[in-house]
């Protein structure tokens, strides 16, 4: 445990932070397998569901997440499995 008052508010600062990634990473690993259930039982949603896992996906990216390409790749992975399907 740290002694300085600067290292126990970063200890804090650094939880908060982790907690909020972790949910955030959670949220968007849900809504990609949502997306992707929907895609393979041709689901009457699926195009809402593929929306929502683009949005999640582009949150990411904004909140530094993900990598930029990370996420074109993926958006483009849902763009061609819903084209095919």
């Amino acid at each position: 445990m740290p002694n300085i008052k600067s290292a126990k508010k970063r200890v804090k600062v650094q939880a908060k932070k982790a907690a909020n990634n972790k949910a955030a990473n959670s949220a968007l690993k849900t809504a990609i397998k949502k997306a992707n259930v929907a895609i393979e039982t041709n689901a009457a949603d699926k195009e809402e569901t593929v929306k929502a896992a683009v949005k999640k996906i582009d949150q990411a990216v904004a909140k530094n997440l993900l990598h930029k390409n990370t996420a074109a790749r993926k958006k483009s992975a849902f763009a061609s499995k819903l084209n095919k399907a």
